[in-house]
């Protein structure tokens, strides 16, 4: 009883932090991108419209999920995870594939666009924790799920590529190693990876022009202020403006066309500005307590699955938090990378919160009834 109580908990807390989050998300998408939705589209309030979208739609795939048993999710991961391959590859087909700075991420069906990747990468997580979940009783002696997950992996990893889409494939490759260590504790096979992959990703980046700047331009942003350089000196200017306090909600200069991609990728630069140190220290200490109480769920289901489903779905949001908080303040080159439950986005929200759902479930065949959690909620 007490490690269901404990589940439960630990499960309240996390899905507390979230809803923080989304909330957090809807304010600055807003204040962010207010200036240039009406620009570009006559209305102030374009973006947000689409995102309280996603958020309803993404709140019905997750109470489907909800209802859908784990050990049935868990038999059609490898399903879920081809179908999701195929959506990502239609983004490469002339005439579906939408091209947007460059990379071709997006695919356009029924007049509507989406972003398979997204779907992709909690496909993966589910697809891992399954075959880990599998063979990791097994231990470091069971050869044949280690060719099985780096199979998985190097398939996710070339379709990225082409894409390309570096950052995700760099953000998806480390959870699936950190998953992959956890299962099978095996040194060995963790220096082989590191001993290839290092040179393997030092090799993607010099083959490529548009990397090397971006790696040439993290180093030192002045040499090309008016190119390479402009977004993230405009990111540091944001930050810097904020100080302590921050210059008030919806009161940012940046956002008046001067910092590109304010309310997806560089979204913590306007909330840095808006709210100033003391409102980006809080946002940091949420997505710790994220990572924390995710971890501490997870270390408590007695279902393997569950426990590395979960671990997976922590680390992933964890990462990219992680990756976007350092590309924004100029300590990582820029990589493409939201905030997760914070940058605007339908595909990230939508897929996001249909895995939450899945951890829910999770969390309910667990033992602890949502009925029990209603009644303990109201008791406190």
């Amino acid at each position: 009883m007490e490690k269901r109580e404990r589940v439960a908990k630990n499960f309240r807390i996390f899905i507390g932090l979230i809803v923080f989050l989304i909330v957090v998300s809807f304010v600055f998408v807003y204040s962010s991108s207010s200036v240039y939705a009406l620009e570009r589209f006559g209305s102030s309030s374009y973006f947000i419209q689409k995102q309280f979208m996603g958020l309803f739609l993404g709140l019905v795939l997750a109470f489907i999920a909800l209802l859908i048993p784990s050990n049935v999710i868990a038999s059609l991961s490898p399903v879920f995870f081809l179908t999701a391959l195929g959506l990502t590859a239609l983004t490469l087909v002339p005439g579906l594939g939408v091209k947007i700075h460059g990379a071709s991420r997006w695919v356009s069906l029924f007049g509507f666009a989406f972003q398979p990747s997204e779907l992709l990468k909690y496909s993966l997580i589910i697809y891992v924790a399954q075959v880990i979940s599998k063979y990791s009783r097994h231990r470091s002696t069971n050869t044949r799920a280690h060719f099985l997950l780096l199979a998985i992996v190097g398939i996710t990893s070339g379709l990225l590529l082409v894409q390309p889409d570096f950052g995700l494939m760099v953000t998806l490759c480390g959870t699936v190693l950190m998953l992959w260590f956890v299962a099978f504790v095996n040194w060995r096979y963790i220096l082989l990876l590191a001993a290839t992959g290092i040179p393997f990703f030092a090799y993607l980046i010099y083959r490529e022009p548009y990397r090397l700047r971006r790696l040439l331009t993290y180093l030192d942003p002045w040499q090309d202020p008016q190119g390479a350089g402009f977004q993230i000196i405009q990111s540091l200017i944001a930050i810097g403006s904020g100080g302590i306090w921050g210059v008030g909600i919806s009161h940012s200069r940046q956002k008046f066309f001067y910092l590109p991609m304010q309310h997806t990728d560089f979204i913590v630069s306007i909330i840095a500005e808006e709210s100033g140190f003391i409102g980006i220290s809080i946002l940091l200490l949420v997505f710790a307590l994220v990572l924390y109480f995710g971890m501490r769920m997870a270390w408590s289901f007695k279902n393997a699955f569950s426990t590395y489903l979960i671990l997976g779905f922590v680390w992933l949001l964890s990462l990219q938090a992680i990756i976007n908080f350092c590309v924004v303040a100029g300590l990582f080159p820029t990589k493409g990378i939201g905030l997760p439950f914070v940058s605007y986005g339908n595909s990230s929200l939508v897929c996001s919160l249909a895995m939450l759902g899945i951890i829910a479930r999770c969390v309910h065949e667990e033992g602890q009834s949502f009925g029990a959690i209603y009644q303990d909620l109201q008791l406190q």
